[in-house]
């Protein structure tokens, strides 16, 4: 029966996809006419001190955006992924000048290293930005003293990114700076849970994974409910394999990617969030932004990272959440002209940058397409039509507009392909990183 579902769910995806193919290269095609009758009167920068810059996580749109940041402020930008996403769409990015593969990192560490340091000399890279995968923050952290001697290296070290990217131990590292943080139990057993008194909290508990599980990551499942002996037993629990039982906050929801230089904060950007998030408008919350200056200043952070927060109905905000890596929010700086310098100015006491003013709220078309399956009243189709109209699909650029046709029916087209020839199925396709979500995917 699986392998019935798996071959309709493929085949039936390829053919929407291939349904919609006219309509994206119409659109394709004519903004490269466009951008080709404009070129003449296209201003050129010229940087004063161009760089040679190396972004890992190619395949996803977060990376495409820096590498189109840094290519209209006059860099050149080599990207790289693993062997898996060869077929990435981003490689023919106009603001891509060379695209590489290495082995994942989780399979082979020393083969991911040796080919990023073959990169960086081969190519003379000055500073590496990692836009990390979950799963390779870790990994580019452990490549940070191998890199280190020749190129600047953006990125925390690994003692740094495993405090970070532990929940239990980021809300930990919280209270020992005086934040507020929800509580939060290290969990390596089931039977810590089902021997934990429940009856002295107010709110209830999600479980999470320290190690990142792209599907249970959407379970909120709260804590606790009758005849929840057998669903703990159920989950991959013990010492090796630790969870976190934290403290269920409600309030508005929101996420946020800084990116920091010797503690200071200079690239920020906040927006309201949700457990699956491919919606980005940018907010102004000066309580979060006061919580991660507090936080990075103490820490004298180096690098880019990202929080979910939760901020209740009294104004006090919780970190559920930090990811010592990149986020997608940062789509909302595709017309800042000021990401590179907030990224490469190495000089004491910077303003920090925030998205503009006239900046779109980003989304991806894809997936609002596929949204239209849940509209259910005229009401629900305006609001959609609103999304869409008043904000901008964060892979489609006019100047570069190849990335949009690529990653959507030549990347995820054979991610599909080759899943439909191993009868394999998936949970959701997300086009924001490239790739299916599978059950014990990357």
């Amino acid at each position: 029966m699986n392998l019935i579902i798996s071959l309709f769910q493929n085949l039936g995806t390829l053919i929407l996809l291939f349904l919609i193919l006219p309509i994206n290269l119409i659109i394709v095609i004519t903004s490269l006419i466009l951008n080709f009758l404009t070129l003449p009167f296209q201003k050129k920068i010229i940087c004063e001190n161009p760089k040679n810059i190396l972004i890992t996580g190619g395949k996803m749109t977060k990376s495409l955006q820096l590498a189109r940041s840094f290519h209209r402020a006059g860099h050149q930008v080599f990207m790289v992924e693993s062997h898996k996403y060869w077929l990435s769409g981003h490689q023919f990015s106009n603001a891509v000048t060379k695209f590489f593969t290495v082995p994942a990192p989780e399979k082979d560490p020393n083969g991911y290293f040796q080919g990023l340091l073959n990169i960086v000399k081969q190519e003379k890279i000055d500073v590496f930005i990692p836009v990390s995968s979950p799963v390779a923050s870790y990994y580019d952290s452990l490549a940070k003293p191998i890199l280190s001697p020749h190129c600047e290296v953006f990125h925390f070290d690994a003692e740094m990114t495993k405090i970070l990217d532990d929940k239990f131990s980021l809300c930990d590292q919280a209270r020992d700076l005086g934040l507020t943080a929800p509580k939060a139990f290290l969990i390596t057993s089931p039977s810590q849970i089902l021997n934990f008194d429940f009856s002295h909290d107010q709110n209830p508990y999600l479980l999470k994974s320290i190690k990142y599980d792209s599907v249970t990551r959407l379970d909120m499942t709260k804590l606790p409910f009758e005849g929840m002996e057998s669903y703990i037993k159920n989950l991959a629990i013990s010492e090796e394999r630790p969870w976190v039982m934290q403290e269920f906050i409600t309030g508005q929801e929101y996420c946020t990617h800084s990116t920091v230089r010797n503690g200071e904060i200079r690239l920020h950007c906040c927006s309201q969030s949700s457990p699956f998030q491919v919606n980005y408008e940018q907010v102004d919350n000066p309580e979060i932004f006061k919580w991660v200056q507090h936080f990075v200043k103490s820490l004298n952070l180096t690098g880019q990272i990202s929080f979910d927060f939760m901020q209740t109905a009294d104004g006090k905000v919780y970190p559920i959440e930090c990811n010592p890596r990149t986020h997608t929010a940062i789509t909302m700086f595709y017309n800042h002209p000021g990401l590179a310098d907030a990224y490469l100015n190495t000089g004491e006491n910077q303003t920090h940058i925030e998205p503009l003013p006239t900046s779109k709220p980003t989304y991806w078309l894809y997936h609002e397409l596929w949204r239209l399956t849940g509209i259910r009243s005229v009401n629900d189709l305006i609001n959609w039509l609103n999304k869409v109209i008043k904000g901008k699909d964060a892979m489609l650029e006019t100047d570069d507009p190849l990335p949009f046709l690529m990653v959507h029916h030549w990347q995820i087209t054979l991610l599909l392909l080759q899943n439909l020839f191993k009868f394999k199925g998936w949970v959701k396709i997300d086009f924001n990183i490239g790739k299916l979500v599978e059950l014990g995917g990357d």
